[in-house]
Parts: structure tokens; sequence; C-alpha cells
């Protein structure tokens, strides 16, 4: 007896769409289980983590703002998986484009104007598109794997932060500690009236918006999924494989930068080695779990935001280990893969016959 793995007819939009709920309900059974046989409170886990930073009105401001890099990430994730180009190092252009607009802000410490933030942010986003033209260009030019070269570039980012916190970069007035200074007025992000979220919120919701439209309504867009789904359709229509890999890798690095400098000049309002928090990786998740679809980003990246917001309360109310947040992260990923192969492929039990 063997098993067999036969395709499915192709499935509806309805039933596509309803593997991440379903994924999410798996997590929550599983993960109760997982820490119950762990000697915690499984449940009361599951309700800290998913339940109490929604239910909480006091939660919903640093959910907005942990949401945001997650979403600005994932939309350009997904255009490039949608095209078949798998960026895994968005960890890596989102630390480059931290460090890039940290450098500006760190060049204009001494100045004063309304010039200094938008700079710091046309340096974060071009410092992620830089991280991600070095994949781009070694596919292309050498037919290199992306998978490879964006990953392994994710750790030279972060030796390269290490390095500049530890030597140019530290704060001479810092007690000797591997940070930045702290930015200026003019260097940190404006924040909504009332709140205390960061008006990169806003952009990164507008962001997703725009790539909606994009991927919906214009010839790059066409591309994008023709190139993913048909590529010798595409090389008929004129779409070159060659063009898509390099506008797709420097988008999604440019956002994953903005996202960097959006936390550098937000949350952090400096540079310290703590600054890789794993969105990079995490943005993965969240594009898988939103169909690769700019406003299913927005939904999954609230999801992971509730994981990440809820994970803190858990450590605290419960005693759960920092990494608490991750396994359910995890869990969550391999119910989503695992629900897409159930739904596109059926398993049938085989007996082989012998002559």
């Amino acid at each position: 007896m063997r098993v067999e793995l036969i395709r499915r007819p192709l499935p509806s939009p309805a039933m596509a769409w309803a593997t991440p709920p379903l994924a999410v309900l798996l997590t929550m059974l599983a993960g109760a289980a997982l820490f119950s046989l762990l000697g915690y409170d499984g449940p009361a886990a599951v309700r800290e983590i998913f339940l109490t930073p929604v239910l909480s009105r006091d939660t919903w401001q640093d959910l907005a703002i942990k949401a945001a890099p997650l979403i600005l990430i994932a939309v350009g994730l997904g255009i490039g998986f949608r095209a078949g180009v798998w960026n895994i190092g968005a960890e890596g252009q989102y630390i480059a484009g931290g460090l890039a607009g940290t450098g500006v802000a760190l060049a204009t410490w001494e100045m004063q104007g309304v010039w200094i933030l938008p700079a710091m942010v046309v340096a974060g986003v071009l410092g992620g598109m830089a991280w991600a033209a070095v994949p781009a260009l070694l596919r292309t030019r050498l037919q290199v794997n992306e998978i490879l070269t964006t990953l392994m570039l994710t750790y030279v980012a972060v030796q390269l932060l290490n390095y500049l916190m530890r030597g140019p970069w530290r704060d001479p007035q810092g007690f000797g500690f591997p940070q930045t200074r702290l930015f200026t007025e003019w260097q940190v992000l404006p924040l909504l009236p009332g709140t205390f979220v960061h008006i990169g919120a806003v952009v990164a919701l507008g962001v997703a918006l725009l790539a909606w439209f994009v991927m919906a309504r214009t010839v790059f867009g066409l591309r994008v999924r023709t190139v993913g789904a048909a590529p010798a359709a595409a090389r008929h229509a004129g779409f070159g494989e060659g063009d898509t890999v390099w506008a797709t890798l420097l988008l999604s690095g440019g956002l994953a930068g903005l996202a960097g400098i959006f936390e550098a000049a937000g949350p952090f309002a400096q540079m310290v080695p703590q600054f890789p928090t794993g969105y990079g990786f995490t943005a993965i998740i969240v594009a898988f779990l939103g169909r690769l679809h700019p406003i299913g980003a927005v939904l999954a990246g609230l999801v992971l935001a509730v994981s990440y917001v809820g994970g803190e309360i858990a450590q605290s109310s419960l005693g759960l280990p920092a990494a608490a947040a991750g396994v359910f992260q995890a869990l969550m990923l391999f119910f989503l893969l695992g629900a897409d192969v159930l739904v596109r492929y059926r398993l049938v039990l085989t007996q082989r016959v012998r002559p």
C-alpha cells in the first residue's frame, strides 16, 4: 500500500479563501493542546494571544503599529511570489532600509527642516532596493536562485548593523551602549492625532490599496500574473522574465526598506542591535495567509500583529516563553500549507500489483 496525491479540479475562489480562517482555527486548537502538554494553561494561552488583543481597546493602537511593517513587506512579497520570484530575504532589505535612513538621520542630526524626514524615507526605500538588486542581478545574469541569495544577504545585513552599532555609529554620549543617537524631532514620524500610532500605519494601508489597483487594473499587474502563471504565454506576449524579476525584487525590496525606516523613525527613534525583529520572515506568512492579495495582506497583517501583541501579554500574565508567538506563527503556516495541499490534491491509497 502506498499513498498518492491526485490533483483535484481547480478549487473555487471561495474554497481558496476559506483555508486561511481554517488554518487560524486549527492553530488555536493545536496551540492549546501543545502548551497544555508543556505544563501551561493551553486554553488561557490561546485566549491571551488571540482574543485579548482584539477585545481590549487598549491594544488596538499596538496592533496598528505592529501590523504596519508586516503589511508593507507582505504586499511587496506577494507581488513577487505571484510572478514566481521568491524573495525570502525581506528581513535583510528591511535592515538595509533602516540603516540607509539612519545614515541620513545621523548626517543631518544637527540640522533642522521638514525635508529631513522625507530624505530619510527616500534613503530607506533606496537602501532596500539596493539590497534586493544584488539577487536580481545574480538571477538574471547568472541564473542564481534568488531564494539562496536573498536569504544569505540577510545575515550580511545583520553583521553590517552590528558593526555600525559597535563602531562608527555608536552614540558618543551613550555610555558605551551599542546604539545610535536618538533621532531629533525633525527625524521621527508624526503621530496620528490623539494616538501614539505613527503615520506609517496610514501609509501601509494606502500602499496596499494602490498595489491592489496596480495588480488588478494595469499592464504591470497583468505582466506579473502572466509570468507567474504561464511563462511561455508571457514570452509570446512580449513580457520578459528578466524585466519582471528586476521589477518585483526592487519593488519588494523598496517596500521592505520603507518598513525599515518607518520602524527606525517610529517605534525605535534610533538604530539599535535589536532592530531585526523578524518582520521580514513573518511577512512571508502574512503574504500566504492573505492569498498573495494586497487587501488580504492587510487582514493577515492584523492577524499576525495580534499574535505579536498577544504573545507579549501572555508572557506577563501567564509566564509563557518569549518564543510562544513564534510557535503559533509557525503552526499557522504549517496548517495553511497543509490545507492548501488538501484543497488542490486528494490522498488515495493504492495497492501495488505484482506481475
